[in-house]
């Protein structure tokens, strides 16, 4: 086959003819023809939500349950008592599991009956989602 240039010299430096009755279509909008036909709306979004990572919340042992329990009692007791860090389990809104973060703030209620701690920053934590308890208050009474 003969070069290109020799098969379409004839046209190839020709400019594109313009009609009058249909104007140049803008190259914004001669764009959006050739952009990916979506067939399954929605598809990318659920492959993305799925492939998002989230731990499953680990369930303390009695010995682990003790120790919290422990700690916060001394928090409790010590007047005024001091700020601790609680890292607690959030459950994921999306699909089953969560993440684990840390709440740091003064521990101003404990409600054992239901099960709730309120820190002072107005957070309220469910106590079975507490997996650790830290605060230098435990450095010092070797908890």
């Amino acid at each position: 086959m003969s070069d290109a240039r020799e098969q379409y010299g004839d046209i190839i430096d020709r400019t594109h003819p313009d009609s009058i009755k249909h104007p140049r279509m803008p190259k914004l909008n001669r764009a959006a023809q050739f952009a990916p036909f979506a067939a399954l709306t929605g598809y990318d979004d659920l492959i993305r939500e799925s492939a998002r990572y989230t731990e499953q919340q680990i369930v303390p042992d009695e010995n682990k349950k003790e120790e919290l329990n422990r700690k916060l009692h001394a928090l409790l007791n010590e007047k005024p008592v001091p700020e601790a860090v609680f890292t607690v389990f959030v459950p994921d809104a999306q699909k089953s599991g969560g993440t684990y973060e840390d709440a740091v703030g003064t521990l101003v209620n404990a409600d054992f009956l239901y099960g709730y701690l309120t820190l002072d920053t107005g957070r309220v934590l469910d106590i079975g989602d507490v997996i650790e308890i830290e605060s230098e208050l435990f450095s010092r009474m070797q908890i």
